[in-house]
């Protein structure tokens, strides 16, 4: 598990370093527009392609981190054993999900190569964003196949119990 934990972190790290980079071209060609009229051109295409691939990358740490949004309302007052138990079939669902996202990108991918789709202004390449999606879609996928055989325990220090809360 601590691998899975891991390799999850390091796509934190990518995603983080993604965005900034987003943040660092927007601002460049902001100021550029606004002062000297120059801008970089297809700087909103790469802001798009880079954006989704972050939200991807994310994807592992969230599930680790156990960030999805929970609905705990109608079972505030269930035992822990059931709230474990519901808690598994999520972890089961999504990885569900996150099994079909992974396959239909890598499908996407190499539709996109064979094409050779590119962005518009640009013509960046889209099968080189899916490659970064495909990998990261694929671990939270085994990241909640693992939560839902073994439960939350040894993740990120989170003991399996449902009244420990993340701080």
């Amino acid at each position: 598990m601590k691998l899975l934990e891991s390799l999850a972190k390091l796509c934190a790290v990518l995603a983080g370093v993604l965005l900034t980079a987003i943040t660092l071209l927007t601002c460049i060609s902001l100021i550029g527009r606004n002062t000297t009229g120059w801008t970089l051109v297809g700087d909103i295409e790469l802001a798009a392609a880079a954006a989704g691939a972050a939200v991807a990358l994310f994807m592992p740490w969230c599930q680790v981190r156990r960030g999805n949004i929970m609905v705990d309302f109608f079972t505030a007052r269930a035992t822990a054993a059931t709230q474990d138990k519901l808690d598994r079939f999520g972890a089961l669902l999504l990885a569900l999900v996150m099994g079909l996202m992974t396959w239909r990108t890598a499908v996407g991918g190499i539709s996109a190569w064979r094409s050779n789709a590119g962005s518009m202004m640009l013509g960046f390449p889209e099968w080189v964003i899916y490659t970064g999606m495909v990998p990261a879609l694929a671990l939270t996928t085994v990241i909640g196949l693992v939560q839902a055989v073994r439960g939350f325990r040894g993740f990120d220090g989170v003991d399996g119990s449902v009244d420990a809360e993340p701080a």
